[in-house]
């Protein structure tokens, strides 16, 4: 991708951030310096290097570098505590970390707990508490034209830790080929193409922002904006002083985007194309984004690490299909299907599956969690995602398979709940769980929080609810909090809410 990109815009902006800049040929001259040097630490095919940074342009030096040697980059979310981050890059086999100076200290305290690294590059400040290489003097003097290496489509490539929303965190390790399908699918689907400057305003260590928005960015020759760390103030900056096209975002941001006293439509006059994923977008976000920005696109994308993206709705489908995920995406095949792998009928509860090149290899060192996976070894993934589809092939997410709750055998579905909850204006975000109960083993449990400067009553909520909800369905306990705890890309963590719920007893269903 980026070999051909830089033959074709050579000059041209490949990455901008802040003030720093690289051209598609500087880039493509870094990536292959990178290459080169990690091809002389003489590490086996498969060696995994990890990469621990904001959204810099090293990153990208790093993505395209690592994919050039045969070894396997490994992304790690800066926002794991020390022991969480020796427990990934353990697990995860790392010989190599590459990290931000600014994550130093966190480096040195955990590099004696992981003796498998063996090499440590830093770049962007003080690295002498680390003892590592500095990135640019690892680049220098070495070639910068590409490494004669025995590649496949099907060799290992990359590898993303899951979110965590229902425990430890896997390693999600995928192809090549894998990536290559998602990124050739979202600049169809997305539109993207080399009049645009992406920007790339989620962390660069998860799929969406590295696979779903920079890799289609580079395959189709616009420019990507990297956004360091995500603020309204400073996004509509960079959307002014760029002039920004396109961007992928996860539902809180544009909802902290919509709240914030930046906003200013004069200001976003260029942003023409948004794509969501990474949690249910709220029927109001998108209608509030329509009416205050009518010449914005809305595209959302629905799909899961371990498959990338598998459905879409684009902007003309909308408000006819608001509430749905959108219909098998280009290049992908994606079902709903029932527990022996049948097609759910039209309104009947199944599970979203895909099949084909786009899903992973494997999840890494997990045997057991990857037979799960592909369970029927019939090639299809399951996603653990409960959904209906419609005649014309749109599909509706239900809930996870692990959040339904089941009381007194009832099955009740949170993602219900929520819709009717967000009907209330001043709801920002909400979020519905079981917890026990000793007459029907669980009960549902609604966490919300409000949007800034509005009031609501408990009362309020439990009433609004009864008047649309069966009475097993309506939330037994309503808490206001000020935030959530979350995944990097923005999904609630409800087994975090959950833990002090369930922690003294045993969850049977």
């Amino acid at each position: 991708m980026l070999r051909r990109s830089a033959r074709r815009f050579a000059d041209k902006a490949a990455i901008i951030c802040g003030e720093e800049q690289l051209t598609y040929r500087e880039l493509d001259g870094k990536a292959n310096q990178l290459a080169h040097g990690l091809l002389a630490l003489g590490l086996q095919k498969g060696a995994k290097v990890a990469m621990l940074s904001r959204n810099l342009t090293e990153y990208g030096v790093t993505f395209f570098g690592v994919a050039r040697t045969g070894y396997v980059l490994t992304n790690i979310s800066v926002l794991y505590a020390s022991d969480e981050l020796a427990y990934v890059l353990e697990k995860a086999d790392v010989e190599v970390l590459i990290f931000d100076a600014a994550f130093a200290e966190k480096v040195a305290a955990i590099h004696a707990q992981v003796p498998n690294i063996k090499h440590l590059i830093g770049f962007g400040g003080d690295l002498r508490a680390t003892g590592a290489d500095d990135f640019e003097e690892f680049l220098s003097g070495q070639p910068d034209t590409g490494p004669e290496v025995d590649l496949s489509e099907t060799d290992p490539f990359c590898m993303t830790y899951t979110g965590g929303t229902t425990g430890r965190p896997k390693g999600v390790l995928c192809s090549h080929r894998a990536r290559n399908i998602t990124a050739h699918t979202v600049m169809v689907e997305e539109a993207i193409d080399e009049r645009d400057k992406v920007g790339i305003v989620t962390p660069l260590f998860h799929v969406a922002a590295l696979n779903i928005m920079f890799q289609p960015a580079i395959l189709a020759g616009a420019t990507a904006l990297f956004l360091p760390k995500w603020d309204p103030a400073d996004f509509v900056q960079m959307v002014e002083r760029h002039r920004m096209t396109a961007n992928f975002m996860v539902p809180t941001q544009a909802a902290m985007l919509l709240n914030d006293g930046s906003f200013d439509a004069a200001r976003l006059g260029s942003w023409r194309k948004v794509s969501f994923a990474g949690a249910p977008l709220p029927d109001w976000v998108q209608v509030e984004l329509r009416a205050r920005l009518p010449d914005l696109a809305i595209t959302q994308i629905y799909g899961q690490s371990e498959m990338g993206v598998i459905a879409v709705i684009r902007d003309w489908y909308l408000p006819e299909k608001l509430g749905s995920v959108g219909r098998q995406a280009y290049n992908v095949d994606t079902r709903v299907v029932l527990p022996d792998g049948s097609d759910a009928a039209p309104g009947e509860i199944g599970e979203v599956v895909s099949r084909g090149d786009n899903l992973m290899l494997e999840y890494y060192n997990e045997p057991d969690q990857t037979a799960e996976f592909f369970k029927l070894g019939d090639g299809w993934g399951w996603s653990g995602d409960l959904a209906t589809i419609d005649e014309d092939g749109f599909i509706t997410l239900v809930d996870r398979s692990k959040d339904m709750i089941i009381s007194g055998g009832e099955n009740i579905y949170p993602k219900e709940i929520e819709t009717v909850i967000y009907e209330l204006d001043q709801v920002a975000e909400c979020a519905v769980f079981g917890v026990p109960d000793d007459k029907w083993g669980e009960v549902p449990a609604a966490y919300i929080q409000l949007k800034p400067g509005t009031v609501l009553a408990e009362d309020a909520v439990t009433e609004h609810c009864a008047g649309k909800l069966a009475r097993f369905k309506r939330p037994r306990t309503v808490k206001f909090v000020d935030d959530f705890p979350k995944t990097p890309i923005g999904k609630i963590q409800k087994n975090v809410l959950k833990e002090e719920y369930w922690a003294s007893r045993e969850k049977k269903i």
